[in-house]
């Protein structure tokens, strides 16, 4: 069952590269602090927490160098205000509101208050903030709005844009801000932090990362998602071939059933497609040629592509499954 995470906002400890904080923490000290700051980089890395760790910082809350260079002490008021989403002097923009509910994007209404929320001196704070999660979600309409704050900056305000793919953002909103591109931590570091937060062991986190792609915060979803379980399903579907147990067959095809089932769909099949390109991928690299690893590529193939086309069609997802599940089985025995 998947849990529900926290926002990133709730998060006070991070698993990034502390140069980055460093250097933000430098730029406000110096009295060099750029108005606009575009936080990029593959989803999972922190970009949001980043941004919201600044953002209470710039707000006035108490340093606590044990959380990095950007920490603030979780019990300071500025803090309060933050997790309570009351501080007057910071507005956030995202996609889908914490109510369940979920949009399209960032409305236009939405993008279009920046303006007049810059206008304002700060109330309580040093600066006002505006963190937008993501820019990606912003439509024309939206990004022309964000871009009139960014061609009259504030004297007293710092805007965080976050984005996973900054190409397809306008180009005036990128040579208008300064870019901080977040990369994937020590895998040590990174590690440690997955284990302590998803409260899993440390094979368990290094796992979490792989599938993940090093990304500490999406090894954190993975596991909340109930990706460990997922993948010892598709570990153990591929080591039972051609004659996996039926039993165990039925209930996976049973838990895709219904709404809930989904993800669990997508999850399942994302794990077992990496499992057999893993095993493909260690197979060409021993030597092994010809039709069968042929078809372990096609089946490959299949397994990328089979959640979007579910999804998109409205396909039976235990029919799909069992017709890949005839496939494997079938390649099992040659």
């Amino acid at each position: 069952m998947t849990e529900t995470l926290p926002h990133p906002r709730e998060t006070f400890d991070w698993a990034g590269d502390e140069a980055h904080e460093r250097a933000f923490l430098d730029a406000l000290e110096r009295g060099r602090l750029h108005h606009a700051w575009l936080v990029i980089g593959p989803e999972g890395l922190g970009k949001a927490t980043f941004a919201y760790r600044a953002a209470r910082r710039l707000l006035g809350a108490r340093p606590e160098p044990s959380l990095g260079p950007l920490g603030s002490a979780p019990d300071d008021p500025v803090c309060r205000q933050v997790l309570g989403r009351a501080h007057p002097d910071l507005m956030a923009l995202q996609r889908d509101p914490e109510d369940g509910k979920s949009r399209r994007g960032i409305p236009v209404d939405e993008a279009r208050a920046l303006p007049e929320f810059f206008a304002k001196s700060p109330a309580s704070a040093p600066y006002r903030v505006a963190i937008i999660d993501t820019a990606d979600d912003l439509n024309n309409f939206g990004a022309n709005a964000v871009l009139k704050t960014l061609e009259e900056p504030p004297e007293r305000g710092v805007l965080f844009l976050i984005s996973h793919a900054p190409g397809g953002l306008l180009a005036t909103i990128r040579s208008r801000c300064r870019r901080l591109r977040l990369e994937i931590p020590e895998p040590g570091r990174a590690a440690r932090w997955v284990a302590a937060r998803a409260e899993v062991a440390a094979g368990d986190a290094e796992r979490l990362l792989s599938m993940a792609r090093g990304a500490p915060g999406g090894a954190w979803r993975l596991a909340a998602d109930g990706a460990l379980e997922a993948d010892r399903l598709a570990q153990d579907l591929l080591a039972a071939l051609p004659e996996p147990d039926e039993r165990a067959m039925l209930a996976i095809a049973d838990s895709f059933r219904g709404p809930a089932g989904m993800p669990k769909f997508q999850l399942f099949f994302n794990r077992l497609a990496d499992r057999v390109h893993a095993m493909a991928t260690r197979r060409a690299a021993e030597g092994e040629r010809g039709l069968i690893l042929d078809r372990w590529a096609e089946i490959w193939d299949d397994l990328v592509v089979a959640p979007r086309d579910a999804e998109a069609i409205n396909l039976d997802r235990a029919d799909l499954f069992f017709t890949t599940l005839s496939r494997l089985k079938a390649i099992g025995r040659a």
